[in-house]
Parts: C-alpha cells; sequence; structure tokens
C-alpha cells in the first residue's frame, strides 16, 4: 500500500511540474518586449515586431486589405496566425481611418507625412483615409512640424476610449481645414502671409467647436 501510495504521490508531482512548466512557457510566450522609435524625434515607445500576443488590446481597429484582415491600436499593427496575434510592419498601400495617438509629423516637397513606429502615413482625400507609405525620398531632411491637433488638450467627458479620442481628433482636424482652408501641418499654413493669422484663429475655433460637439472640453 505505501509503495502505491508513493507512486501515485509521484505521479501527482510529476503532473504538477509539467502543468507549472506549461504555465510558464505560457506566461514566458506572452512577455511584451518594447523598443524605443526615437527617429525623427518621435520619442515613444512600441511593442517588438514579431512578438505574438494572445489577443488584441481592447478598441483595437480592424482593418480591412482585400481577403486580409490586420488589427491596429496605438500604432501597432497585427496579424492573426496560428491562433494568436503577430506584431508586424504595416503593409504598403493599406489604408486606415485614424492614425496613431502619438504621431510626428514631416513635410517634404509640400506633402504632409505622418510617422509613428516605423510607419508613414499619408491623408488620402478620394479614400478618406491615412494610407501606408514608402519612406519618402530624402525623408532625413524632412521639416518636423508639430500637428494642430497636437497643440489642443482634450478632456474625454463621456470616457471615449483613446482609440475613439484619436479618431475624433483627426476628424476635426480635417473638418476645420475644410472649413477655413488653413492647414496647419502645411507650411504657412497653406495661405498667404497676410492670412495666416486670421485663418489660424478661425481653424482653432473651428477645431474647439467640433471636439465640444463630440462631447469633449477643450483647452
Amino acid at each position: 500500500m505505501r509503495i502505491v501510495r508513493s507512486t501515485v504521490a509521484a505521479l501527482c508531482a510529476a503532473a504538477a511540474l509539467a502543468a507549472g512548466s506549461a504555465a510558464a512557457a505560457e506566461r514566458h510566450a506572452d512577455e511584451v518586449h518594447e523598443h524605443l522609435d526615437s527617429r525623427h524625434g518621435h520619442d515613444r515607445v512600441y511593442v517588438d515586431p514579431g512578438v505574438a500576443v494572445a489577443a488584441v488590446p481592447h478598441g483595437a481597429v480592424v482593418v480591412r486589405d482585400g481577403p486580409n484582415r490586420y488589427w491596429f491600436h496605438g500604432g501597432v499593427w497585427y496579424r492573426p496566425e496560428g491562433g494568436r496575434f503577430v506584431v508586424i510592419a504595416p503593409p504598403v498601400g493599406v489604408f486606415v481611418p485614424l492614425l496613431p495617438p502619438f504621431y510626428t509629423t514631416l513635410m517634404l516637397g509640400g506633402v504632409a507625412y505622418y510617422y509613428a513606429n516605423d510607419a508613414y502615413y499619408v491623408w488620402r482625400e478620394q479614400e478618406h483615409q491615412y494610407e501606408v507609405v514608402d519612406p519618402p525620398a530624402n525623408v532625413e531632411s524632412a521639416a518636423v512640424s508639430p500637428a494642430a491637433s497636437e497643440n489642443v488638450f482634450i478632456y474625454p467627458n463621456k470616457g471615449q476610449a483613446p482609440e475613439q479620442q484619436a479618431k475624433d481628433r483627426y476628424e476635426c482636424h480635417r473638418w476645420a481645414v475644410d472649413q477655413t482652408g488653413f492647414d496647419p501641418t502645411l507650411n504657412g499654413g497653406g495661405v498667404s502671409a497676410d492670412q495666416a493669422t486670421a485663418k489660424r484663429s478661425d481653424y482653432q475655433r473651428a477645431m474647439s467647436a467640433c471636439l465640444e460637439a463630440r462631447d469633449y472640453t477643450v483647452r
């Protein structure tokens, strides 16, 4: 009887050890490895490409590109693979309805490029979305321009999630540009020097009005 009990105890201990090892392996698989993106003075931390996670962050946006589906959250892109989600570089040519919550605006040849996490985005009016593009030629010589929406501080009165805040902020930016003809991401706002001050003020009022209508406090 003592021999049987010892055998059962040994088997239980082995099973517990195996379960613990499996749990440890699972925890190790879900460890997040990050890097600092300091290019163009961006200075933001992102999850490393190749990291696999069990689930995408809450509020991730689904992006469809033909038969392919990707998830986008906070400047990080995910692709489903083997029942998990792998962090990837976004495919060039894919469209996304909003920019990351934090980005750096680069002006090159009169075109505004929005940079975050080794990806460049350009606004496409026809699609009314942002397209992922190749790094522009001579990108290191691009002038870094603060985006107007980053100069506006907003408080979400209804607890809007960060992705919703980003979406509302950029949609209001586009609306304010359409209403005033002033785009602060362009050199001189895209207007003559004698109009710049008045137009900038008009833009800020339009931006604030749009955000307040979406239940934000603007400062």
